[in-house]
């Protein structure tokens, strides 16, 4: 989900509702204590180098449980922070939310809740790694423990 995305759904809603993948509801009185653009630049195990930005918030559960984050007031924060940081309205929200360790998620909506839906890792230069794009396959595991220096993925 872009930031223009969930600004377009926020005055439709009588309330904001956020939900693990799993099904379990983040409790209603979460602050979102962050909003922000996020860059990654970096190089990548093919020797790419990439730059990603991304929108960033983050939820906190406190122990204030009368707070209810209403769907205007997000759409305010969220508004003045796109102002404030010149944020690109297209980049796609991650968000952060803290369950064993803090989590991060990409953001969907099912036209009642936020979904926070798990991101995964992977190889980016599959391709020059020589692994399949699975990460499911058990035979990654068998490439990467065969890795050696011709292989131009591990020097």
């Amino acid at each position: 989900m872009t930031l223009s995305e969930i600004k377009e759904i926020l005055p439709k809603l009588n309330s904001v509702d956020f939900k693990i993948n799993n099904g379990t509801l983040i409790p209603e009185h979460f602050h979102v204590t962050e909003v922000g653009l996020i860059t990654k630049h970096f190089i990548d195990c093919g020797g790419t180098v990439r730059k990603e930005n991304i929108i960033s918030f983050q939820l906190w559960i406190s122990n204030d449980i009368d707070h209810r984050l209403k769907p205007n007031k997000l759409h305010s924060i969220i508004s003045k922070s796109a102002k404030m940081f010149e944020l690109d309205e297209s980049l796609e929200i991650e968000v952060e939310y803290q369950t064993e360790t803090i989590g991060k998620y990409r953001l969907r909506f099912d036209g009642n809740h936020f979904l926070l839906m798990p991101t995964q890792t992977s190889c980016l230069a599959s391709d020059i790694c020589g692994i399949s794009s699975s990460p499911s396959n058990i035979d990654n595991l068998i490439v990467a423990k065969s890795c050696n220096s011709s292989n131009s993925c591990c020097t």
